[in-house]
This record gives C-alpha cells, sequence and structure tokens, in this order.
C-alpha cells in the first residue's frame, strides 16, 4: 500500500499496489502493521455499504460530534465517485479546507478520513458502489453536517445540474 499525505493534516489517499498475472490482480486493502507504522487507526467496529443507483447523487456532508468523532476509511468497490472531506476542527490551520479524490473499482484508491472530518461524496456513474469502516458505531444523536453546496466552502463539484439528494442532506446541520 502506498499512503499519500493530503494537503490536510491528518487525510491519507491510500493506494493498492497490484500483483497482477493471467487472473487479474491480488493486492492488500488494510493492513494493521501499515496503519500502526503511520500513527493511524487500526480499529473499526463498524463496516458499511453505500450503493448508489444514479449519477449525480450526492450523500454528506455527514460527520458526528465529540465524544463520538469517526475515523473512516473509504474505497469505492463499484463505478467511480468524487469523494470529499473537510477539516472542521476549530484548531485546525486547515478549519473548513477541503480537500477531494476520485475513488473507482479500477483505481482501487481509499481515503482515510481522520476524526473532525465532514465526508461525503457525488457518484460519477450510475450504480456505483462504497465500502467504508467507521472507528465508532453510529450515534444519530451526534451526528451533524455540513451543506453540499455551502458558498464558504466552494467545493467543485463535478455535477452540478441534476443533483439527486435526500432531504436531510440538502442543508444538514449548521457544520463546524
Amino acid at each position: 500500500m502506498i499512503f499519500t499525505l493530503t494537503p490536510i493534516e491528518g487525510a491519507y489517499v491510500i493506494d493498492i499496489e497490484p500483483i497482477k498475472d493471467d487472473r487479474g490482480y491480488f493486492a492488500r486493502a488494510f493492513c494493521v502493521e501499515e496503519f500502526s507504522k503511520r500513527g493511524l487507526q487500526t480499529e473499526f467496529v463498524q463496516h458499511n455499504t453505500s450503493y448508489n443507483i444514479k449519477k449525480g447523487t450526492v450523500r454528506g456532508l455527514h460527520y458526528q460530534l465529540p465524544p463520538h468523532e469517526e475515523v473512516k476509511l473509504v474505497r469505492c468497490i463499484s463505478g467511480r465517485i468524487f469523494d470529499v472531506i473537510v477539516d472542521v476542527r476549530r484548531d485546525s490551520r486547515t478549519y473548513l479546507h477541503w480537500f477531494s479524490a476520485e475513488l473507482s473499482e479500477d483505481n482501487g484508491k481509499a481515503l482515510y478520513v481522520p476524526r473532525g472530518f465532514a465526508h461525503g461524496f457525488q457518484s460519477l456513474t450510475d450504480n456505483s458502489a462504497l465500502y467504508y469502516m467507521a472507528s465508532t458505531y453510529y450515534q444519530k444523536d451526534y451526528e451533524t453536517g455540513l451543506c453540499w453546496n455551502d458558498e464558504k466552502l466552494n467545493i467543485t463539484w463535478p455535477i452540478f445540474d441534476n443533483i439527486i439528494i435526500s432531504e436531510k442532506d440538502k442543508c444538514m446541520g449548521t457544520g463546524g
């Protein structure tokens, strides 16, 4: 695995290192030893999937408030997504800065989302699916989020017309 630190401290893009042959490839998607060496979370108590029927679907930007902040490891296992994180740590030099990465079944990349970050994504293809792990259990009473289209964040979503989004996600919470 190749760990690339993003411009926002604590967040990584993780590339697989496929071993290929005529059958396809094999690659490690997670390794406690590799994550531990970098001081990253290694215990994930909840594993989730998200399936998105239509291109343009937006989910997020979600996060949980203390003491239930979570670390996520997000991977797209079908199709392609535009994955976004926003730093909501008030004492951070990158407070409210965002970072995005394209995750796809083809590139095998994962995004490591530290505590104190909002997370969301947009499906770039029909029938996209994500598999992600979370370090803490979902706590409905501690869930909040940022508006996906907040002008202060100025996120450059690849698809801005014909957005498919839930009522809840249109403008969730008041943010960081």
